[in-house]
């Protein structure tokens, strides 16, 4: 990513609102499916909504996003709320940092989309691992080559196990497992 992006990223999260911890999108009204103990990721936190969340429902979180703005919110968020969340800034364009590569119970992606980053954030995932995608989609939306085309997110994900699987209104969303082959 370019200075210029990451500068570009610094000044959109400088002028956002406060950020209320919350799931993200895949586990709205499925909650009760994240573990309440183990290891989380969140990659491209932005403002630490998601991460904050995970912390305080027990889990130990890495938040990894370009820019050190965001992650100056979320650290606050996260003092505020009396959570521990560990935040990592880096380009993810170069993937996920070495300190970040798993096993996690929990991965989270919420709107950062870069197809190359899939087979890394599948591999993160601990034996009964939770995924949580959310991405742009050119399904109900404008076109352009920030978008998931049509079954992007299943195909990617394939061996993993489908639980949600939604797309539309320019928006794509999965959430998966990683099989626990242990429990089979």
């Amino acid at each position: 990513m370019s200075d210029a992006d990451r500068r570009r990223w610094d000044q959109r999260h400088a002028g956002a609102p406060l950020a209320e911890p919350g799931p993200p999108e895949p586990l709205r009204g499925r909650e009760d499916l994240v573990p309440a103990s183990g290891r989380a990721l969140d990659v491209a936190c932005g403002r630490g909504a998601a991460a904050v969340w995970l912390a305080e429902r027990g889990l130990a979180v890495d938040a990894v996003d370009v820019s050190p703005v965001a992650l100056a919110a979320g650290a606050a968020l996260a003092q505020r709320r009396g959570v521990r969340v560990r935040w990592w800034t880096h380009d993810l364009e170069a993937g996920l940092p070495e300190a970040c590569r798993g096993p996690y119970d929990v991965v989270v992606c919420q709107r950062f989309r870069d197809p190359a980053l899939y087979p890394a954030l599948a591999a993160g995932l601990a034996p009964g691992g939770l995924l949580a995608v959310t991405v742009l989609s050119v399904v109900g939306g404008p076109g352009g080559p920030f978008r998931a085309v049509p079954g992007e997110l299943r195909s990617a994900f394939a061996g993993l196990d489908v639980l949600a699987d939604v797309e539309g209104a320019g928006s794509a969303s999965l959430l998966a497992r990683r099989r626990d082959s242990r429990n089979a």
